[in-house]
């Protein structure tokens, strides 16, 4: 996906686009596993690691007073790689 320039007027349009982009497709695939039986342990595992990880990192974003597409960033890249993987996936 498209990477807006660092301090781009549109930086945090696109991140929330790319951010509902990659979520729906995440939860779809993940789904799909879970009614055929095929979605891992590890797997499950993962969703929960992924998002205390990402709500930490976006939480010391915040409290630290950066931009909301610092605060944004740790869901928007977790969720990229997720594809990524996921679409490897059988």
């Amino acid at each position: 996906m498209h990477k807006p320039p660092r301090g781009s007027l549109f930086a945090f349009p696109i991140m929330m686009t790319t951010l509902a982009a990659t979520s729906w497709e995440t939860i779809w695939r993940r789904t799909m596993m879970m009614a055929q039986g095929t979605c891992s342990p590890a797997e499950y595992r993962r969703m929960v690691a992924e998002k205390s990880s990402a709500l930490r990192s976006s939480a010391a974003a915040l409290m630290a007073g950066r931009s909301n597409t610092a605060v944004l960033a740790p869901f928007v890249t977790r969720t990229r790689a997720n594809v990524k993987r996921l679409r490897r996936k059988p």
